[in-house]
């Protein structure tokens, strides 16, 4: 062939030449024709399709979501993106039918185990167990806390208790203290509660330490020097003792002098059994007639 020929038949080539985006697919055989003979393929022939199919592993199932048995449930989907197991792609392809790639779902928190409610007799006698065993005052939250129930209910339930005693006659109660609950013996018995515990031992304050803590308790906040003029004595000593018995605290400064502040102490609501400096009783009935007077004298 010579060369002029040869150019002929390569140019024929390239003209008839289709790109295969543009070649028409092949008719696939129908299942339903029986009379159809099966290929059966050439044991010499490698099959190349299984060999470049060997190392992908088959898809699920669309219409189930089902993954193959033994198969990982990671496959792949769309354009080279890594579908789920509903044929979802999670990375950069879209999904098996042409869904846009959806991010997996994540799941949804446990919810949590609802406390058991007490009934009110289990809730009254874990209240009336736990308030003989505290040695201060237990609030409200504390209670409903270690509980686990609402702390309205717990109020109401302590409120209940506290009348109940009251009505039954006890020789104790249950009353607010220092911002908690606690249980107190009845000032009517105070006599043989003394004679029981202290067994003969006095542990009263003095005369002085008495007069010192009433002057910081209505006072209050008071300075060191105020309560001696009140006192009309040095009253250091005195105050060292309160604040080393937990009756008295330091609270600050004053803001002109720069001299130190006192205060009572939740100790000392809790020995009175109050709730608050509140509830401390009037001075009006314990001040002498001539009160006016004996002010006007010392100024």
């Amino acid at each position: 062939m010579s060369d002029q020929e040869r150019r002929d038949s390569l140019a024929d080539q390239a003209a008839a030449w289709v790109p295969p985006w543009e070649r028409p697919a092949p008719p696939e055989p129908d299942p339903d024709d029986s009379d159809a003979p099966a290929e059966h393929p050439d044991p010499d022939t490698p099959d190349t399709a299984s060999e470049s199919s060997a190392d992908v592993p088959p898809s699920p199932d669309l219409g189930t979501g089902a993954p193959s048995e033994g198969r990982d449930r990671t496959k792949i989907s769309g354009e080279g993106g890594v579908g789920d197991d509903a044929g979802q792609g999670v990375g950069g392809g879209a999904g098996a039918e042409g869904v846009p790639a959806k991010r997996g779902r994540r799941r949804a928190a446990p919810e949590p185990v609802p406390a058991p409610v007490l009934d009110d007799a289990e809730l009254r006698g874990a209240l009336e167990a736990i308030l003989l065993v505290v040695d201060q005052p237990v609030s409200e939250l504390v209670l409903a806390e270690i509980l686990e129930q609402a702390p309205e209910r717990v109020g109401a339930m302590l409120d209940e208790i506290a009348a109940g005693y009251t009505a039954a006659g006890h020789g104790f109660d249950l009353r607010r203290a220092a911002g908690g609950w606690r249980l107190y013996t009845r000032p009517e018995y105070a006599t043989y509660v003394e004679r029981f515990v202290l067994d003969g031992q006095s542990v009263r304050l003095t005369q002085a330490a008495l007069e010192t803590l009433a002057v910081v308790a209505y006072r209050q906040p008071v300075t060191r020097s105020r309560i001696s003029a009140i006192r009309g004595v040095n009253c250091d000593g005195v105050l060292r003792t309160l604040v080393g018995r937990g009756l008295v605290e330091e609270c600050g400064t004053e803001a002109d002098s720069g001299a130190y502040l006192y205060r009572t102490t939740t100790m000392f609501l809790e020995k009175l059994g109050l709730n608050s400096v509140d509830d401390l009783p009037p001075l009006a009935p314990f001040l002498p007639d001539d009160v006016e007077e004996l002010a006007d004298a010392t100024r």
